[in-house]
């Protein structure tokens, strides 16, 4: 485990420092890892309302009125799972040098971007491009 760094709250990365220096991993580390934390943590509470909301309603409206929203709320924890492993790999990526990186062309993703959408494994390029080749396919 690499020690400790200071954390400074107010920066931000920016375009006139090297790119993927140390302060900038530092701080899209500590970004994922909050972020993985909030969604977690907000799992758990699901979970734990489930199991203490679990009642029989008699009024069969009501039920299913309940039962919708069950389902809407575990839809939405399995994409937050599936966010939580894309965190997982961006913080992969950044352990093994590649994070910051396109997966398609090489290039550096814009920090913009990244602050944005710390999981991002395309350019905004290489996205719209993704994007434009999946609706062709999609209209046919």
């Amino acid at each position: 485990m690499k020690p400790e760094t200071k954390f400074d709250v107010e920066y931000h990365p920016s375009e006139d420092e090297p790119f993927m220096n140390s302060r900038q991993l530092d701080y899209f580390r500590r970004k994922l890892l909050a972020w993985k934390a909030s969604i977690l943590a907000e799992s758990k509470g699901t979970i734990e309302h489930m199991q203490a909301g679990t009642r029989n309603i008699p009024d069969i409206a009501d039920r299913a009125s309940e039962e919708s929203d069950r389902a809407l709320e575990l839809r939405t924890r399995d994409r937050q799972r599936k966010v939580v492993s894309k965190i997982d790999a961006a913080l992969r990526r950044i352990e093994d040098g590649s994070y910051g990186y396109c997966e398609e062309t090489g290039e550096p993703i814009s920090l913009k971007r990244l602050d944005a959408r710390p999981i991002a494994t395309l350019s905004l390029e290489a996205q719209e491009r993704h994007e434009r080749k999946e609706k062709v396919h999609r209209d046919d």
